[in-house]
């Protein structure tokens, strides 16, 4: 009888497991998630990672969910609060959307299921850690014909994602104590896939984290984060940045800066007065403090930071618990903190030309018989030769201070796996109203789609920045080549076009491969610094002396570590924080396309 029951057992048990697999039903550790087959490949949505960061668990560290019996269903709008933006962004009509109850990922795999498990490719969006959500990517074709699972997550954002404060921290322990309470999320999202992932035929033991703008950012986070440490094995930083801020910066700082306004000391004073609150700040304790703040609406809060005099919020802190109190550009060079695995970084060719090609200072919009067609002015460049400065210096100093300084420090520091790159694709379509490949170029995140295999990112313009054709097939299927060669063995390999990737550092020598067309994919060796930048900058003939000096800072202070006073002797010493900050508040308006 013992034995018949026992066989029954196993049978039921068989049967049922290939049930739930027939249907996609898996079973994770915060409940049962049922898959859908859409674009080619499973995908598995809304699974929540931690408990909703609301009320008292408002800047505190995510908790992990164990509720396996829980069963999810989809919860439309599970962005987290931030700004809607129509292009790209989040939906909303207001100035505000979004929830504090956002920590949900996404899956996506394969429909036939592999003998062995897949490599895993975590995907960090972008957006400045201010806005942002992993609804809008779609990897679907990344995932189909690479072979891999992509995991896509949502994290805090703004000062609900980083936030000192003496209100907060003062009362709260262990990880609960730091402020860089959206990179926790991250790295909560990262242990739930090291839990989950092998249910879903991913590989708990081969992990990339990859991501764009913020999210290369957060990527070279994790790279110094002892929190992070083991839970991921490569790591892909798209157009990041080292910028990290002291506790007395994000608190209190005690000089005037184009963030000051931005502190949690002048926001506190502000939400104040915004709620009509009876007492004067020098009366409230901490206590009440703390209560005003964990109480108040997220919407209100979040409207504070909507100030023209607001340039930016504090956003990772260098709190001792998840960012080293030497900062992330100093981390990554000591190997007490670096996390060693294989490291791709790089930059697009014209990083800044979206934003330059919004400028009233660089862009006028004129008629054409073709724009008034179809909707669309004509933007007209007012200096050419100015506009490609601009982008040449700026650019330049990202790819400087977002990717060959980090690459170096980790090399220094013993990391010796590490790859850069430039993307240089810019085959848009070229019409009689706009010369795309002038005005905006390798811009700013355009590579997405090309990985992704998905243009829908960027609406109704896809069919002229991404238009089909030999050049952007080549460059997409090379660029998703690369990706998933790296995730699966930690090194890109070689082109369909026999170019291979190779390291950072040869011989002694720097080079970086050029992602471009067939005709232009690359490597190339670099020998530039900041110095020999500035230097070129000096020398400019098409620019201005307002214009040099408002680039000297832009190049001394964005993308790292603000190191302005260093130069402040360049160009003759004419140029001040002052007379920068004049010029460019002058010449700050934008163009309504």
């Amino acid at each position: 009888m013992q034995k018949i029951f026992k066989y029954t057992f196993i049978t039921f048990f068989f049967l049922q497991s290939s049930m739930l697999l027939a249907q996609n039903i898996i079973n994770t550790s915060s409940g049962v998630v049922k898959g859908f087959e859409k674009d080619q490949v499973m995908n598995w949505h809304d699974i929540p990672y931690a408990e909703p960061p609301v009320g008292d668990l408002r800047w505190k560290a995510p908790q992990l969910i164990f509720d396996k019996k829980n069963e999810i269903l989809p919860r439309e709008g599970n962005f987290c609060v931030q700004e809607p933006y129509e292009r790209g962004g989040a939906p909303g009509d207001e100035d505000v959307s979004g929830t504090e109850d956002c920590l949900y990922l996404d899956i996506q795999a394969p429909i036939k299921a592999s003998e062995t498990k897949l490599p895993v490719m975590f995907w960090i969006h972008g957006g400045g850690n201010t806005s942002g959500l992993k609804d809008i990517y779609n990897f679907a074709k990344l995932v189909k014909r690479e072979d891999v699972i992509v995991v896509s997550i949502n994290y805090r954002l703004g000062a609900f994602g980083w936030f000192t404060h003496p209100a907060i921290q003062s009362f709260q322990s262990g990880l609960d104590g730091s402020s860089n309470y959206g990179t926790l999320d991250i790295i909560a999202a990262l242990r739930w896939t090291q839990e989950n992932i092998a249910e879903f035929g991913g590989d708990p033991d081969n992990v990339t984290i990859f991501g764009e703008s913020a999210g290369g950012h957060n990527v070279l986070s994790l790279l110094v984060s002892k929190e992070a440490k083991g839970l991921f094995h490569k790591a892909i930083s798209q157009s990041g940045y080292t910028t990290t801020y002291s506790l007395e910066e994000a608190y209190k700082p005690s000089k005037a800066s184009s963030t000051s306004e931005a502190s949690s000391a002048s926001i506190f004073k502000k939400l104040l007065k915004s709620i009509e609150y009876p007492k004067s700040e020098n009366l409230i304790d901490l206590v009440e403090q703390r209560k005003i703040l964990k109480e108040v609406d997220p919407y209100t809060f979040f409207l504070l930071y909507d100030d023209e005099n607001i340039s930016s919020i504090p956003l990772i802190t260098e709190d001792g618990i998840t960012m080293p109190m030497e900062g992330m550009k100093a981390a990554l060079g000591n190997p007490e903190h670096l996390n060693v695995v294989p490291t791709i970084a790089g930059s697009n060719r014209d990083e800044v030309k979206l934003w330059l090609a919004a400028a009233d200072y660089f862009v006028k919009l004129d008629k054409s018989f073709l724009g008034n067609m179809i909707g669309v002015p004509k933007p007209v460049l007012r200096d050419k030769q100015a506009y490609q400065a601009f982008n040449y210096f700026r650019a330049t100093a990202w790819q400087l201070r977002g990717v060959i300084q980090p690459l170096s420090s980790m090399y220094t520091a013993g990391n010796k796996d590490v790859y850069g790159y430039r993307f240089d694709w810019d085959d848009h379509r070229r019409y009689l109203f706009a010369d795309f490949a002038e005005l905006i170029g390798a811009f700013h995140a355009s590579e997405i789609p090309l990985i992704s295999g998905n243009d829908d990112i960027v609406g109704d313009f896809d069919f002229i920045l991404y238009p089909a054709g030999p050049s952007k097939r080549f460059t997409e299927k090379n660029m998703m080549k690369f990706w998933a060669n790296f995730a699966k063995n930690g090194s890109p390999g070689i082109s369909s076009n026999n170019k291979e990737w190779k390291p950072f550092i040869s011989n002694n020598e720097q080079s970086i491969m050029i992602l471009d067309k067939r005709s232009a994919m690359r490597m190339n060796k670099f020998n530039k610094d900041l110095s020999s930048l500035i230097a070129e900058l000096e020398l400019s003939s098409v620019i201005n002396e307002r214009e040099q000096c408002a680039l000297l800072f832009q190049i001394t202070t964005f993308v790292g570590e603000d190191v302005f006073d260093d130069y402040q002797n360049s160009l003759d010493g004419k140029c001040t924080r002052e007379l920068a900050r004049g010029f460019l508040d002058e010449n700050s308006g934008v163009i309504d396309f």
